[in-house]
């Protein structure tokens, strides 16, 4: 959605179409912002364990590929970009049969399966650290960053108005992504009395601990309770939050490490256990750059979440690790895999290196004429 955004903001958009899988949020997303939308017959994630899905999911991949091969075959795009889930395999054979010049994503240090499985097949390969170029061996591939939504859509202040958070406190700001939040609601649960004293609390519960997180606040003594704000999600809000925190606790995905880094937040990684350890691979990566800190899923209970507030008393520290997260960050990244998107559906050479990273770290202009992706 981030490309599309800058793909949408050239003089001479293209016509964009969405092909997806089942099981994924893009359904639910993707007609709201007028892209078409189609779904393959699989679905968007495999199946982790031993169930019905461990055999229906290879026949969906089977019945998939004429599927995808009829859609890429009507709608001709002038390219395809992807962020080489499971639903990609398709696409990449299809587009390769057909000739279609093709963008693959991986914002991960190691990258999945299906990115390794069809990284071949792609003609480009943007990334969000330079360690998978390597790890992948394809020929043509650019550390662009991650495409996130926009830092600049609002400012500090502006954002603690809307949240109706005062402008001098610290500001915590606790989120699990999609996975897993049950270890981080029990955390603010435990934690909650003595962060209350020291820090205001902005907390993503989840739709399911939402309900317990209120009854903890409730708890809480009546000149304290404003200062903690649970909500079960945060969408179009999320921005206004990044904007608005002085700290973040959360997992270890791109994204996430992509948009503490834009809005110069230090942060404190917990990155997801499971999934082959890519979210370890990605904070320990991230933590180099001396943006963050990293704690283990095992070790992150209340007291870890206290001594990880600490860090909003140490101004030396909060200071070093902000200009770490800014140093890190590359807030231009939609726009430099945009660029190498208009390159292919233009079909003109792709450009230098120094052009994407200057795109990547924020300089202005992806542009170029029209084309369908």
């Amino acid at each position: 959605m981030a490309v599309a955004r800058s793909l949408r903001a050239l003089p001479a958009a293209p016509e964009l179409a969405w092909i997806g899988g089942h099981r994924g949020l893009e359904a639910g997303i993707v007609p709201g912002i007028g892209i078409p939308f189609s779904r393959l017959a699989l679905r968007s994630l495999r199946s982790a364990g031993r169930d019905v899905h461990l055999v229906l999911d290879p026949l969906r991949l089977a019945a998939s590929f004429p599927q995808a091969l009829w859609l890429l075959a009507r709608h001709r795009p002038d390219a395809i970009v992807t962020s080489g889930g499971y639903v990609a395999i398709p696409i990449l054979a299809a587009a390769r049969l057909l000739r279609i010049p093709t963008i693959l994503w991986e914002g991960n240090v190691v990258p999945g399966r299906s990115v390794r499985a069809t990284a071949r097949l792609a003609d480009v390969v943007a990334v969000s650290f330079e360690a998978t170029c390597a790890a992948l061996g394809v020929e043509r591939c650019y550390v662009t960053g991650t495409p996130i939504r926009d830092p600049r859509a609002i400012d500090r202040e502006a954002a603690r108005e809307r949240l109706g958070i005062p402008a001098a406190p610290r500001l915590l700001l606790v989120f699990g992504g999609s996975q897993a939040v049950r270890r981080f609601n029990a955390a603010v649960a435990g934690a909650l009395e003595r962060l209350v004293e020291r820090c205001w609390v902005l907390h993503v519960t989840g739709e399911a601990g939402y309900a317990e997180m209120q009854a903890v606040r409730d708890a809480l003594p009546p000149e304290r309770r404003d200062r903690y704000r649970p909500f079960p999600f945060l969408a179009g809000e999320m921005t206004a939050a990044l904007a608005a925190a002085d700290l973040v606790v959360g997992r270890a995905g791109s994204s996430t490490l992509a948009e503490a880094a834009a809005f110069g937040l230090p942060m404190v990684c917990v990155p997801y256990p499971h999934a082959a350890g890519h979210q370890r691979a990605n904070a320990d990566a991230y933590a180099a750059t001396g943006a963050a800190h990293v704690v283990a899923d095992a070790d992150f209970d209340a007291d870890a979440l206290v001594a990880a507030a600490r860090l909003l008393d140490d101004p030396v520290g909060h200071l070093a690790m902000s200009a770490a997260a800014r140093g890190a960050a590359r807030p231009g990244a939609a726009d430099a895999v945009a660029r190498l998107v208009l390159a292919a559906a233009m079909r003109v050479a792709y450009p230098p290196s120094a052009e994407i990273a200057r795109l990547a770290a924020g300089g202005s202009g992806v542009s170029g004429g029209g084309a369908n992706a």
